[in-house]
């Protein structure tokens, strides 16, 4: 089930299974978040906060959208330490927009993407 509350706070919880980034998504109280997907249901801020079990130095440098112009989210902030991201919903547009974070690590310079999270505009 998405998470669906308007100020929320996800956990972007990341491992290593054969040498890849492996993503997983849960509320602070441990709850599964299956795909990380969110169901919006008016304005808020959704924060997501990195948890790098990797041992990569892992941190957030942005979030990369299939369709930016859509006007599901409104605005993305990157904390400086990389550790969290915010996205501002004020829930004017109903639709889906899907997502990718990108990630910088301490080993190389690649960068790495997620699977690719919802956020589902439902204004009531």
């Amino acid at each position: 089930m998405p998470l669906t509350q308007a100020a929320s706070l996800i956990q972007v919880i990341i491992n290593l299974e054969n040498g890849e980034p492996v993503f997983s998504y849960q509320t602070t109280g441990g709850q599964p978040l299956p795909n990380g997907d969110v169901t919006v249901t008016e304005a808020g801020t959704i924060t997501y906060q990195l948890v790098d079990n990797t041992g990569k130095g892992l941190r957030f440098i942005g979030v990369g959208f299939v369709t930016p112009f859509d006007g599901i989210i409104d605005a993305i902030t990157v904390s400086s330490d990389g550790q969290l991201v915010q996205m501002l919903d004020m829930d004017r547009s109903a639709g889906t927009t899907k997502f990718q974070f990108v990630l910088t690590n301490t080993t190389n310079t690649l960068m790495v993407l997620s699977p690719d999270p919802q956020v589902k505009n439902d204004p009531k």
